[in-house]
């Protein structure tokens, strides 16, 4: 009698064939629903946008599917936050909550909250956000042994700007890289981020790392020396390569900043070493070039003189394109990397806010 009953049972169960394998064709998956209610974890946005300096939202609820309450009860609840870095193959810990225990981590200590509008609301709230916050979240709760995530990215307002020291094209190595954008007030580009600004019209013939390691370029106008004048625009992708020996240029991401971005009036010309004393005289500090960036791209800066920037290069930026001016296209018009102790230009200073 008992067996007739096991057989009896598993003939009802759900049975579905194998859908890879047809030579598996015989073979069943057993579907079994086990009772009592399933841990749930919702957000109710995938995607959150914001600015450096902001406060932000990552939204994160959880459920039980067979209950209308936050938690069964017989366990504590545990919130863990983490950060999932640009090649996916780690997680980087945020944030962890248990009852009234609370933890945060790196540079995200004293910056981060659970925002507990409710007795399910595990979102977690971001404040005084900076560059390296860009990213993909992953929000987990566990409850005994029943555990659920949801996956939210927070994108950021800035701008993606190619970048070669004075040493000239594919000098950097990727933690060289990683280092020059630092240098100048930016990171090192997504590939999210460097698609973004493609399909803005960003078009760069010169390959450069991006902060998973690969190395890529975009192009809206293919022409010969770029890929070939017959081939579809789109982001290049070289690959991944070594990031110690292999050398190329680097896309910076920089965003809005809290301070004033300025050309200095000054009576006359400067060399490199003058443009840093004038700058300091006046209260602030040259500036970088990740702040001409944003300066122009966020807040529309327009100016037809080259100034020098700390890095050593002159740059000026167009926003309204003119005769003289970059007649063609709005631009951060680059002119070298002069001689610090002879050429004369005048220079862009940066003086912070508090």
């Amino acid at each position: 009698m008992k067996s007739l009953l096991f057989l009896v049972l598993i003939s009802v169960c759900w049975a579905e064939p194998h859908p890879d394998n047809s030579s598996l064709e015989h073979e069943r998956i057993i579907h079994i629903q086990e009772n009592g209610p399933r841990l749930l974890v919702v957000a109710e946005q995938a995607k959150i946008f914001s600015h450096r300096g902001g406060n932000v939202t990552l939204p994160c609820k959880f459920y039980h599917e067979h209950t209308s309450t936050a938690g069964s009860g017989t366990h504590r609840i545990r919130v863990k936050w983490t950060k999932l870095t640009s090649d996916y193959l780690k997680e980087v810990d945020v944030f962890v909550a248990m009852g009234h225990h609370r933890k945060s981590y790196g540079n995200y200590q004293g910056r981060v909250f659970l925002r507990e509008s409710s007795e399910n609301d595990a979102s977690l709230i971001i404040t005084d956000i900076i560059l390296e916050d860009y990213g993909r979240y992953k929000c987990e709760v566990i409850e005994g042994l029943e555990d659920d995530t949801a996956v939210v990215a927070l994108n950021l307002e800035g701008v993606v700007f190619p970048y070669s020291p004075r040493l000239g094209r594919y000098n950097l190595n990727f933690h060289e890289a990683q280092r020059a954008c630092l240098d100048q007030d930016s990171v090192i580009a997504s590939f999210d981020q460097l698609y973004d600004a493609w399909r803005s019209g960003l078009d760069w013939c010169n390959a450069g790392w991006l902060s998973d390691g690969s190395v890529q370029y975009p192009i809206t106008k293919p022409r010969e020396p770029c890929g070939g004048k017959n081939t579809v625009p789109g982001v290049r992708n070289y690959g991944f390569w070594d990031k110690d020996k292999s050398r190329y240029d680097v896309f910076c991401f920089t965003s809005n900043f809290n301070g004033r971005f300025y050309y200095l009036i000054h009576p006359t010309k400067l060399t490199y070493d003058e443009a840093v004393q004038a700058c300091l005289k006046d209260g602030s500090q040259i500036a970088k070039v990740g702040q001409i960036f944003a300066a122009w791209k966020l807040l529309g800066y327009d100016r037809c003189d080259a100034g020098w920037l700390a890095d050593g290069s002159v740059r000026y930026p167009i926003s309204r394109p003119r005769k003289r001016c970059s007649p063609n296209e709005a631009a951060v018009r680059f002119v070298g990397f002069p001689d610090k102790k002879h050429k004369l230009y005048g220079v862009y200073c940066f003086r912070a806010y508090n």
